[in-house]
């Protein structure tokens, strides 16, 4: 599993395959249809292809002559998973650092409370 999200992570780290990644979401295409918007030749965006296919990202079906990509939108949640997991961690320190400045920020305003008062009360005594 760790093996795949790796594979995952390191396929869309190319600009390229992140936007037929993206592409791909709003329905399958062929290679052809993938290429036609990059100045690339059609073996090029294959091997990209290719790659998200190794990864478990994309998959290809064959329809009659058409071999159409698709996304296979599982592996996404699976990386999505992951990234949680990190996010979810993260947000919990912040929420104990805020805690921690909060205390120390009541400490201080009591610190310095009591003496301001008495220097108003000393003063109303005069």
């Amino acid at each position: 599993m760790a093996d795949q999200l790796s594979r995952v992570f390191q396929a869309l780290a190319d600009e390229t395959r992140r936007d037929l990644v993206a592409r791909l979401a709003s329905g399958d295409k062929t290679v052809g249809d993938l290429a036609e918007p990059y100045e690339m030749s059609l073996q090029a965006v294959s091997k990209h292809v290719r790659v998200l296919e190794d990864a478990g990202l994309v998959s290809r079906s064959r329809d009659a002559q058409k071999r159409p990509v698709h996304l296979e939108a599982e592996v996404l949640s699976l990386m999505t998973k992951w990234i949680e997991r990190y996010r979810r961690e993260a947000e919990e320190r912040f929420q104990r650092l805020d805690a921690v400045l909060a205390e120390m920020a009541d400490g201080e305003h009591n610190a310095t409370g009591p003496t301001t008062g008495a220097t108003t009360n000393e003063g109303a005594a005069s």
